[in-house]
């Protein structure tokens, strides 16, 4: 099977209309739920500190995504600096929580498509946006450049899930892998943890537009997904997460919908401030979240090992061409194979 992304589907004039429209969008912002109506193309900077060009803060083959996204050539990842979330936890915050110094990383639209032909001619199976929704209307642009380029990928939209739906819309059939988290089962986690009032609210709502768009069948093209959702919740100490509340919303949707469970919570960032957070998980914490996946008829996707967290821990700080240490890891395997 040879996939065609999409977004090679869409007609000239739609994708215009589109852009239109999310040109409007940016001038009174609301790219994303918390409607700030920041006119970020006049040099407004949003509350994701950001202003109309996107933030680049890193872009990668990447090896550690789920096996069914990284393959054996790795995800084509781009890490866009900046957030709309403030997570206490943010295993990236050396990009996602520091505007002062990551505005340095603006680039073109035009830059941001050349970016993506790269990782493309690198051999990457697919193109990863990494916390992509402040940015998704100078991302769309960029894209459309992308295929004018010669891109033909399928795009991931690796999403915190706090995402608008309107965007969404405007991205439907130019993504076809969505793969958002679902950190709370509640508000109040939400608000507490990640400073935003009504994170459950709007997850559920994006997550239903992702659903309707590509569905819980994951298209597989030469044993990596091509097409489909996949969702991912990382446990928390203390239950922070109301991991129940996640799957039985995810159940009524559709059991079929594959989940990417994930260990690899580690106190880092402000959690190292707060004693409720300032600890990895425990295995009994774990294991009850695994259970629940049985319980609410949950039965597609993946379950990361408990050591997970010793291993996915990003160096943003001193190699942002390698922060995940990629190389080190391929050195290791070939020396393995040896």
């Amino acid at each position: 099977m040879s996939f065609i992304a999409s977004y090679k589907k869409i007609s000239e004039e739609d994708f215009a209309n589109r852009l239109s429209r999310a040109d409007e969008i940016i001038k009174k912002c609301t790219s994303c739920p918390r409607n700030c109506l920041a006119d970020r193309t006049n040099g407004e900077f949003g509350i994701c500190q950001s202003r109309d060009l996107p933030i680049v803060s890193s872009y990668t083959p990447h090896f550690g995504e789920e096996p069914v996204l990284s393959g054996t050539n790795g995800a084509g990842n781009i890490f866009f600096g900046n957030c709309n979330l403030r997570c206490d936890y943010c295993q990236n915050f050396v990009i996602s929580q520091n505007p002062k110094a990551e505005i340095r990383n603006e680039v073109t639209h035009v830059r941001l498509a050349n970016i993506m032909l790269e990782l493309q001619n690198m051999n990457c199976h697919n193109i990863g946006l990494v916390s992509p929704t402040h940015f998704a209307v100078p991302i769309l642009k960029s894209i459309k450049l992308a295929i004018e380029k010669g891109v033909n990928l399928s795009i991931i939209y690796n999403t915190n899930g706090y995402d608008s739906i309107e965007m969404l819309k405007l991205y439907k059939d130019v993504i076809d892998i969505y793969l958002p988290d679902f950190k709370y089962g509640n508000n109040e986690y939400g608000r507490r943890y990640s400073k935003v009032p009504d994170y459950f609210d709007k997850v559920k709502l994006a997550i239903k537009e992702m659903y309707d768009q590509v569905g819980s069948e994951l298209v597989y093209d030469n044993g990596v997904v091509a097409r489909g959702l996949i969702i991912r919740h990382l446990v928390l100490p203390n239950d922070f997460a109301e991991s129940e509340e996640v799957f039985r919303f995810i159940s009524k949707l559709d059991p079929k919908i594959h989940i990417s469970l994930m260990a690899q919570y580690y106190p880092t960032n402000r959690a190292e401030k707060n004693i409720l957070l300032n600890r990895a998980i425990r295995h009994s914490e774990f294991d009850r979240v695994t259970g629940l996946l049985d319980k609410y008829g949950l039965e597609n996707g993946w379950i990361q090992e408990m050591e997970s967290h010793d291993f996915y821990r990003p160096n943003f700080d001193e190699d942002r061409e390698d922060p995940f240490g990629n190389k080190k890891l391929l050195e290791l395997a070939n020396t393995r194979t040896k």
